[in-house]
């Protein structure tokens, strides 16, 4: 965790300043902070408009009575792609133009779910379990009569 720290916020920090003074160099500095001012509104547009079609996909997935999981891990995706492309800098609006096409978005979805899969442990009730709105749960071992 303290690794992921340190590169969050000195290593991709660091990165981007270089990569700006690179950028600076070869373009000149009001074209460069036109670049990022312009990344940051073009990433803003297509952040909304999928961020809307997300929405939609998932409320079509509600009123078919289907869990929207893959909808609601697309809209988290496009909002981490929304604050990489506010984030001033070029590689943060790179990843984040990167996370908005709908491959790149597969593939971060698909290794979040491995991750996830991982990571939670499901716990199924036995058979002939207490049922409530006719899903078995688990019957309460530490209730106390008082």
């Amino acid at each position: 965790m303290i690794a992921l720290l340190v590169v969050c916020f000195v290593a991709v920090p660091l990165a981007e300043l270089a990569v700006i003074l690179w950028v600076g160099e070869h373009l000149g500095v009001l074209d460069t902070i036109g670049l990022l001012i312009l990344c940051s509104v073009i990433g803003a547009v297509v952040v909304r408009r999928q961020g809307l079609g997300v929405w939609r996909r998932a409320r079509a997935q509600l009123d078919a009575g289907r869990l929207p999981a893959a909808e609601l891990l697309d809209g988290v995706l496009v909002l981490a792609a929304g604050a990489l492309l506010l984030t001033p800098g070029v590689l943060t609006d790179a990843l984040g133009f990167l996370l908005l096409t709908p491959p790149a978005r597969g593939a971060a979805r698909a290794l979040t779910l491995r991750r996830l899969r991982v990571r939670v442990i499901r716990i199924v009730p036995p058979a002939g379990a207490p049922t409530v709105g006719g899903s078995r749960v688990r019957p309460a071992d530490d209730i106390v009569d008082g």
